[in-house]
């Protein structure tokens, strides 16, 4: 018998042993049971079946103006070709989608990111039965891209908020949201790290990691636990296509309640401040100041008259514990002053020259304005303060210019954004002196200005 015809019986004989084995099971056999050993299979069904109605779409719409040519927006440019005194405008229509949760029936609060509703003039709602009703902003914190709208609807259903403190690594959620504009879908996963930090050049960081899926429109939406309790806002992925690539984050629900309420009582958040600047400890750092410690918060600068000043903190010190908590890095130490109230005390644990402290500072409101000349004297003449929240725009706005002043010769001008400065952003006023702790030589400056986005290399 050749191999050829040996093949072919062998493989005659394995399909009627298969079709004799198919013949024998059920029917069903190709399809999961219902029942295992008399207990139904697990699903997510019913709890998503509660969790749904309380995740929301959100669409909000925006317009502003923008130049028709913007070699036109340069008024000596105008005067030169005898043109109007305003450019030629035309209005720019922007629309986006994300998600929200519902956190309060009654009075119906809806918790999202900033980022989603930032800059819109109409935002609305549309619930899972299909209803959508007008949006009305209650308050709005781009430090933590956190902001709550309000809709007045009947038969709303909240989600319960979970204490998202005792997550673990290895814990199943599921997020739930409006990708693409699709429709409302639900991905599973479990907790893949917490506390990430640096995801932002800015702002309060405390992420949840998940490699539940989380998608373009996903913003704003509910991570939740297998109880269908709140644990996280969905707000941010790590992709390099745009669509989710299994690392994904959210604002933990411990972080959201705290802002929200802030936003609720007095639409705004009212951060403490120590009054420093600080870096990083790198290897290179400790090495020249003589610091044996690898990791902190070093004090590069404290403000006259702050807390830290009142409290003893001096530039050097080396921020190692907040409240017995390890400090890491410069980011780790805003974030304790990000998350305490104002007038709460921190236990600082301090190295100083080798020698272990612990400094207690009762944090004061942080100041929304500045002067110019307390930030660079190059910008002496000008006043800064933090732009309002919701106008699109995430910077500093220069409140006023003195004619003929050092800001004013340097081209700044009143009403001009400062969205970044030698290429970091700086989205608020702390970021803005953060900045400038550093003493750059060169300085340049990223303003929006008429809703344009222009540079200005600041000289002498």
């Amino acid at each position: 018998m050749s191999p050829a015809t040996r093949t072919r019986r062998s493989s005659c004989l394995v399909i009627v042993l298969a079709l004799a084995l198919a013949c024998a099971l059920p029917a069903a056999a190709g399809s999961l049971p219902v029942a295992v050993n008399g207990q139904a299979l697990p699903s997510l069904a019913p709890m998503l079946a509660k969790v749904s109605p309380a995740v929301v779409n959100i669409s909000s719409t925006s317009h502003r103006r923008v130049a028709v040519n913007p070699f036109f927006s340069d008024p000596i440019m105008r005067q030169f070709f005898g043109l109007p005194a305003e450019p030629p405008s035309r209005e720019l229509v922007q629309q986006s989608l994300g998600s929200g949760v519902i956190v309060n029936a009654t009075d119906g609060y809806i918790l999202t990111n900033n980022h989603v509703i930032a800059g819109a003039d109409d935002v609305k709602v549309t619930l899972t039965d299909g209803k959508s009703y007008k949006a009305k902003l209650i308050g709005a914190d781009a430090t933590t891209d956190l902001a709550v709208i309000q809709i007045r609807a009947p038969n709303l259903v909240a989600l319960p908020m979970a204490d998202s403190t005792k997550l673990r690594v290895g814990d199943f959620v599921v997020a739930i949201g409006d990708p693409f504009g699709l429709g409302q879908s639900a991905t599973s996963g479990i907790v893949s790290g917490l506390q990430r930090q640096d995801l932002r050049q800015n702002g309060v960081q405390n992420y949840i990691q998940t490699d539940a899926s989380i998608n373009p429109g996903n913003s704003g939406g509910a991570l939740v636990n297998l109880a269908g309790e709140l644990v996280g806002i969905n707000s941010m992925i790590y992709s390099p296509s745009g669509a989710s690539a299994g690392l994904g984050f959210a604002i933990p629900s411990e972080l959201a309640s705290e802002v929200m309420k802030q936003l609720i009582a007095h639409g705004k958040v009212e951060r403490g401040t120590l009054g420093v600047d600080a870096q990083d400890l790198s290897p290179r750092v400790a090495a020249a100041l003589g610091i044996k410690a690898s990791s902190g918060a070093l004090i590069t600068n404290v403000l006259p008259d702050s807390p830290a000043a009142k409290a003893g903190l001096k530039p050097g010190d080396l921020v190692t514990r907040v409240n017995g908590k390890p400090v890491a890095d410069a980011q780790d130490l805003r974030n304790a002053q990000g998350l305490a109230t104002v007038g709460s005390t921190l236990a600082l644990g301090v190295d100083r020259n080798g020698k272990p402290l612990t400094i207690d500072a009762k944090l004061t409101a942080a100041s929304n304005q500045a002067d110019g000349a307390s930030l660079d004297p190059r910008l002496a003449g000008a006043s800064f303060a933090d732009a309002p929240s919701g106008n699109g725009v995430e910077g500093v706005t220069i409140a006023n210019v003195t004619p003929d002043s050092r800001a004013a010769r340097n081209g700044l001008a009143s009403g001009d954004v400062v969205v970044g400065v030698n290429n970091v952003a700086t989205p608020d006023l702390a970021q803005l002196r953060r900045v400038f702790s550093l003493h750059p030589r060169v300085l340049l400056l990223a303003l929006v200005r008429d809703g344009q986005l222009v540079q200005i290399q600041v000289g002498g």
